[in-house]
């Protein structure tokens, strides 16, 4: 049995009732449609933006958002890297994808390596956007990290990620 607690613009809270190994539990979820993020290097730089995320003040993190209804993340990547840096990409490949918070929570995050990145905007925020770009050294990123002065999930999962698979290291 499933009832809906509450219906937001972005996500939704449902309380299940469930039998799970012969025992009756209750599970409080957080319903999100997903999202999608993409990791962009230009030159050894690693294209952020630094973002005012309430309640925790300004963070950097790599472009993202929330995929739209019926929306692919391939598209979600490519539309949000557009809209919150002005950069396009000629060629995208999936580089993982994960659950930040497996426990009560639906919101999967595809994250996606751009090449090719060339700007071709200005940024195009909603409303309640508060963004900057910022450039900074891939291995910097990877000693920000490491520091706790990158914070953001999807950021720490896409660089740590890519940091393996290249064999990066600090």
């Amino acid at each position: 049995m499933r009832k809906r607690i509450f219906q937001g613009r972005v996500l939704s809270l449902d309380v299940y009732k469930v039998s799970l190994a012969g025992r009756k539990v209750t599970r409080e979820v957080i319903e999100h449609p997903g999202a999608a993020a993409m990791l962009a290097i230009e030159d050894g730089k690693l294209l952020l933006v630094k973002q005012h995320r309430f309640p925790h003040g300004f963070v950097l993190e790599i472009p993202a958002g929330t995929m739209k209804r019926g929306e692919k993340p391939q598209k979600c990547a490519l539309r949000e890297l557009r809209e919150e840096t002005g950069y396009a990409a000629k060629k995208m490949i999936p580089l993982v994808k994960y659950y930040p918070s497996i426990g009560y929570n639906t919101e999967i995050i595809h994250c996606f390596v751009a090449s090719g990145i060339k700007k071709v905007s200005g940024l195009e925020l909603d409303e309640d956007e508060i963004i900057s770009v910022v450039k900074i050294d891939f291995k910097k990123v990877l000693r920000m990290i490491l520091s706790g002065k990158i914070t953001d999930s999807k950021t720490i999962c896409a660089v740590l990620t890519y940091a393996m698979k290249k064999k990066i290291h600090v």
